[in-house]
Parts: C-alpha cells; sequence; structure tokens
C-alpha cells in the first residue's frame, strides 16, 4: 500500500468531507481506495475522541497527519528506506514538512479562500498556483536550502554587510516600505530590521517564493501575497527586481509605488554604485562566508544556526582536503548534513517551533521521540560514527552547529575541531 521508494507523497483533502483537492509528489500516485483509508481512520478516530497524527508502516515508512483550521486535512506519506539513520523521515520531519505546505497554501491564496470555501472546485484550480512552491518543498532537491528544513533563513554573510544593509535601508524606505531584502544565489545576504521581525516560517516561505520567481527568468514582477502569521487575511505586493543574474532585491509593499515606478526610479538610485560589490558577492557562492573565514581542511560540510535571529549558513567542501579512502559526492554530503541535522534535533537538541502554527495545533503534536526524557539535562554535544564520515552536533545557547567530518580524524578530536570552528565563525563574521 506504501511507498517503496522512500519518496513523500503529500495529499490534500477537505476537512469536513474528505474531498481530494490535490495530490502532489512520488511519481506513483496512491490509489484512490487508499486515500480514502487514509482519511476515513482519521475520521474514526476524531469520532472516538482520539486525534489520530502519525502512524508506521510494516516496511518503516510514515503517515503523518494534520487538521488546519478545521478546514483543510494535509496526509504526508513517506516510504521506507533502505535502513541506517535517516532512511525514513521523522515524524518532527514530516510534521514540518505539512506546516510548510499549509503556509505556502495561506501564502499564496489567504486564510478566507481556505477557510470559508464556497466552491470546492473553484479552490481545486485556485490551488494549483501553490503547485510550484509545494513541489520544491516535497523535491527538496536544491542544494544549500535547508530552511525547509529547519526552519532559519537561509543566509549568505557577504564581504562588505555594511555597505549591502544601507542600500536595502534606503531602498526599502523610498519605495515606502519597511520589509526588504537582497536575495544572493538564494539565500538572504542583507535585510531590513522588520523583514527579520516576520515569522520564521514567513521568511522562508519568502525566500522559497522569490527563487521561484527569480527562476522564471523575469526581470522584475509584482507579487500579491500574504503573510501567514501576520497577514493571513490582508495582501501585500511583493516587488522583486533583478539586480545582476543570481542577485534580486524585493520588498513588501501596499499600493504604492508602481513597479515600473521602482524599477526605473529607485533601483538604479540605489544599486548602480553597489555592481562591483554585487560581483563580489555573488563569488562567495555557495560557500555563504566570505574568504576571511578559513576552514579545517577537514571539515567536509557544516551547517550554523544562529537560535536567537533565526539564520542560518550552510556549505559542502568536496575539495581542497586529502583523504585516501572513497570521497563523498556533494549532493551525497548534503544528504548528510540533513540526515544528521534530523537525527540530533529529533534526538537530542532543541528545535524551535514555528511561529505561525497555533497552541491548538501545537497540543495535537507528539513530542519528536521519547529519548530524550530520560535524560535530566539537555544534551549539548552529540555526535556519530560512520563508515563514510563522522558527524559532530554543537549547541549553545546563540548557536546550534553541526559539522561533517573526515573519518581520518580521531573521534577524541572532534569537540575540539567544532568548538574552534564555531569560534572562528563568530569572530570573523559576528553571525
Amino acid at each position: 500500500m506504501m511507498l517503496q521508494d522512500g519518496s513523500t507523497q503529500l495529499l490534500c483533502l477537505t476537512a469536513s468531507s474528505g474531498v481530494p483537492l490535490f495530490t502532489r509528489g512520488a511519481s506513483k500516485q496512491l490509489p484512490f481506495s487508499v486515500i480514502g483509508s487514509l482519511n476515513g481512520v482519521h475520521m474514526f478516530g476524531g469520532g472516538q475522541g482520539v486525534v489520530l497524527t502519525c502512524s508506521e508502516t510494516q516496511g518503516g515508512g510514515k503517515v503523518v497527519w494534520r487538521v488546519f483550521q478545521d478546514s483543510v486535512m494535509l496526509i504526508a506519506v513517506s516510504g521506507g528506506g533502505d535502513g541506517g539513520v535517516g532512511s525514513s523521515k521523522e515524524e518532527a520531519h514530516l510534521q514540518r514538512l505539512l506546516e510548510n505546505v499549509w503556509g505556502c497554501m495561506v501564502l499564496v491564496l489567504g486564510l478566507d479562500e481556505l477557510v470559508n470555501v464556497r466552491n470546492v472546485e473553484r479552490l481545486k484550480r485556485e490551488l494549483r498556483s501553490c503547485f510550484s512552491l509545494i513541489d520544491e518543498l516535497l523535491e527538496d532537491k536544491q542544494e544549500g536550502i535547508l530552511g525547509n528544513l529547519t526552519h532559519c533563513a537561509d543566509s549568505l554573510v557577504p564581504p562588505n554587510p555594511a555597505l549591502f544593509q544601507e542600500a536595502v535601508d534606503g531602498f526599502a524606505q523610498a519605495a515606502d516600505s519597511e520589509f526588504g531584502c537582497l536575495v544572493v544565489h538564494g539565500r538572504i545576504a542583507s535585510a531590513t530590521e522588520k523583514w527579520w521581525r516576520l515569522a520564521p516560517q514567513e521568511v522562508v516561505l519568502l525566500s522559497a517564493l522569490i527563487r521561484s520567481l527569480s527562476a522564471s527568468g523575469s526581470a522584475s514582477c509584482d507579487y500579491p501575497i500574504f503573510l501567514p502569521h501576520g497577514s493571513p487575511t490582508v495582501a501585500h505586493r511583493l516587488l522583486r527586481f533583478q539586480l545582476l543574474p543570481g542577485a534580486d532585491v524585493c520588498v513588501l509593499c501596499g499600493p504604492t509605488p508602481s513597479l515600473h515606478g521602482a524599477e526605473t526610479g529607485l533601483v538604479g538610485r540605489f544599486w548602480s554604485p553597489l555592481v562591483e560589490t554585487l560581483r563580489e558577492c555573488l563569488a562567495v557562492g555557495e560557500r555563504c562566508l566570505p574568504g576571511s573565514v578559513s576552514l579545517r581542511p577537514d571539515v567536509l560540510a557544516l551547517l550554523l544556526i544562529n537560535r536567537e535571529t533565526r539564520r542560518a549558513v550552510s556549505c559542502v567542501r568536496t575539495s581542497n582536503y586529502h583523504y585516501d579512502g572513497p570521497l563523498l559526492s556533494k549532493a551525497r554530503c548534503w544528504e548528510l548534513l540533513k540526515l544528521f541535522y534530523i537525527f540530533s534535533t529529533s534526538r537530542y537538541f532543541t528545535q524551535e517551533e514555528p511561529l505561525c502554527v497555533s497552541t491548538e495545533e501545537n497540543a495535537q503534536r507528539g513530542n519528536t521521540e521519547d529519548f530524550p526524557l530520560g535524560f535530566s539535562h539537555q544534551p549539548q554535544q552529540c555526535y556519530l560514527v560512520t563508515e563514510e564520515c563522522k558527524s559532530y552536533g554543537l549547541q549553545t545557547p546563540q548557536h546550534q552547529l553541526f559539522l561533517l567530518i573526515l573519518p581520518s580524524v580521531p573521534t577524541f578530536a572532534l569537540r575540539t575541531l567544532a568548538t574552534q570552528t564555531l569560534s572562528d565563525i563568530v569572530a570573523a563574521t559576528g553571525f
């Protein structure tokens, strides 16, 4: 009955009647009878006063249910993998996926259209406009973009942050907005203070939308959006302008200025003087850290999260190191980094809840694992040794650091390497 290839399929139905609205993900869709059974067992539990949130299949897959606003039910069906850490997706990961999908639907359509359903067929047609964003969440194939998983903004630390901050602030103010950001290679390089004050999930979903709009190839666009947490019923305008290939500036605004007015009157004034600086920022690339940061040669990949600002930088290095064993591909390093993050946050570390989920919905969710309940303290470090690499996680009040390290590094040296890496990055960038 379940998927066999480790992929994830998403089902969306009306909560009251179980009418299918759409199905996304997985090349082979589940039969209608299975979809009806998944909906039926949830409804049966609800009739008995039981909230069904997750079930595990014999093959190691998982099924996760979630009802939003008593209007829409989302079901994620994950197939079993080939064993090992992360071979099947953790419940917490799938729950976060459902939260993000619901957030995408609110972002594009607004809450009223989803809660007050007057015509199911019309809603089905309108939901098609969400498919590109939902597919990005499901496929999760864009290397270096982890915000869908962490609910932290994928960021890039530019070589000259003060120049970009001044330009973003000035550009947003001239556009009658307090919300503006500069996106480089799909990551936020600079943003106004109010942009960072948006709910973490909103920042992540807006970044995903900006990447999607940039991929369309248009030089500029004016796109209506709703903020799932801050403004779910009143639309705003997202103005996006391409400065250079791979670099976009965006603002959230009201009725003014017009797209043409901002493009002709504001973009050149604020950003033409910074063309060369932008090229230097683009050169940072997927490393996400400026050249002033020197990483140890035995670090294969890292994910650094600032827990206070909910920002994250990540990178994978597949060269400039010497190792006699088999070398990991870039794609495999990203995969292992994601799996180690899921492993660590579902068992040891804290994973903050997104701000746009209601108290009632959080109360329905189960704990990620019972394992942490056996501790009398909050673990601050963890490590994992496999044939492919060694992984180390470090948690402080302000940061979480996740590293993939060459197998040749002695296990007793991992802690020193991790603490020194964190110290070097923070000292060089203030991240």
